[in-house]
């Protein structure tokens, strides 16, 4: 948690605004990665 996030998982926990900036930041991630991989699966065909 504290090398990807920058926050301990107490304060995750603790504190809804860490959480929320924390989740939105997974979720970015998240559908970042899903462009690179359709990108990647339009390039290969």
């Amino acid at each position: 948690m504290h090398q990807a996030h920058g926050i301990g998982y107490e304060e995750y926990s603790k504190k809804l605004s860490k959480l929320i900036e924390v989740e939105q930041k997974r979720e970015e991630d998240y559908q970042k990665s899903l462009e690179i991989v359709a990108e990647i699966d339009r390039n290969s065909r």
